[in-house]
């Protein structure tokens, strides 16, 4: 039989879709891979309606239908503060993960390094690998233990120096941080711009949770940091802000040179994002403020009534800033590390969380990520099993 290719054996099938897949087994919540089990707003469901039937039914542009590319534009110039120009500055992709996975091989050659924040989204190791590149790992570190610890996952400046002066082609920023939940602080920012001007690097972000951020937390945008639009490449989605998921809308925000690159990038690796979706998607990109102060109203809700869940638990979290997951401990239970007490807590306690293991470049085993992107009654029914977890441990753990 013929070799498969060598550069797919650096990294292995997605944890979090494989928990989703053991939920679906064992009839668990689901709280591992990040979708709401809520609709989106009504009149976006209209809109998908209407589109159905009227259609465009046909490829729309390339890079994006320009009614979408226009709406888009005026969305994020407003939110971002700087002008997106959407005929010189915006890709439309199919999501978010083909925006980021276009912005790397616009960028980065073989061979190049890629500075990547732990813990991180799985997906930016295999980005790298695909692309030939080599990541460079600087640890988040996060604050002490414990829910009322309070803190935010935090960097080393001169660890982060010290990578760059292995002079990488670019870094990657996940903010709001998924799965850590930090927000990027403002100094925190401009000691990652100060340092890519130094030498010369791209800064590639993932801001797919941009209007998901809890008071008194602020999500800045990297593009819009002095001097740093030229050398950003701003990577997100239509699908958290508007629970859409399974439309598979993300772009990109890059200068005009930049822009150029993804978009032939993007031509051979998805054609163009879907038409219909893209059409119906205009009603979103025309809500009024008042949608992205409900929105995080609602998800500041839902959080709290996940952390009190994790409360009555007794399980040791840290309080997120943004996104919608949660890191929790689980050091206390000695089972096997944090992989197979996922799989028992799915079987035995029916809750999916993902193991924090596959986020760290760092051996750490002792955290489980839980999603909270879920209608109250659902956070309410997972809490109710996740209050029985030790004394389901106790019958039925593997080890204590």
């Amino acid at each position: 039989m013929p070799l498969t290719s060598k550069r797919t054996e650096g990294f292995e099938e997605s944890v979090i879709r494989r928990m989703t897949r053991i939920a679906m087994e064992y009839g668990a919540i689901n709280l591992s891979q990040g979708f709401p089990d809520f609709d989106p707003p009504g009149e976006l469901s209209a809109a998908l309606a209407r589109t159905a039937a009227a259609g465009p039914h046909q490829y729309a542009v390339t890079w994006g239908a320009p009614n979408f590319r226009a709406a888009l534009a005026e969305k994020q110039s407003r939110f971002m503060g700087i002008p997106v120009d959407p005929d010189r500055n915006i890709t439309v992709t199919c999501g978010s993960t083909e925006a980021m996975m276009a912005a790397m091989m616009s960028v980065v050659n073989p061979g190049d390094k890629v500075i990547v924040f732990s813990p991180f989204y799985e997906n930016y190791g295999a980005d790298a690998i695909l692309s030939g590149a080599e990541p460079l790992y600087v640890p988040l570190v996060p604050p002490k233990p414990g829910s009322a610890a309070g803190g935010s996952f935090s960097f080393d400046g001169d660890r982060l120096r010290s990578a760059f002066e292995k002079r990488p082609r670019a870094l990657i920023l996940c903010n709001p941080s998924n799965p850590s939940g930090k927000v990027f602080t403002r100094e925190e920012l401009l000691y990652i711009a100060e340092l890519a001007g130094e030498f010369d690097a791209w800064v590639i972000t993932d801001e797919v949770y941009e209007h998901i951020v809890y008071e008194p937390a602020e999500h800045v945008y990297f593009a819009s940091l002095p001097g740093m639009a030229e050398r950003t490449i701003s990577c997100s989605s239509l699908s958290k802000t508007y629970s859409i998921t399974g439309w598979r809308l993300g772009y990109t925000i890059a200068g005009e040179k930049a822009t150029g690159v993804i978009r032939k990038v993007h031509d051979f690796l998805t054609v163009g994002a879907a038409a219909p979706l893209m059409e119906a998607a205009l009603t979103a990109l025309a809500f009024p403020p008042s949608y992205y102060r409900e929105l995080r109203a609602s998800y500041t809700a839902k959080r709290d009534v996940f952390l009190g869940a994790l409360d009555r638990a007794a399980l040791p979290y840290t309080k997120p800033q943004g996104a919608y997951y949660v890191l929790a401990d689980i050091g206390e239970f000695d089972g096997g590390g944090d992989t197979r007490f996922c799989e028992w807590l799915a079987r035995e306690v029916k809750v999916a969380a993902v193991p924090g293991s596959s986020f760290f470049r760092e051996p750490v085993h002792h955290l489980i990520r839980f999603h909270f992107a879920k209608k109250e009654e659902t956070l309410l029914a997972a809490g109710e099993r996740l209050a029985e977890l030790r004394s389901v441990w106790e019958k039925r753990g593997y080890s204590r």
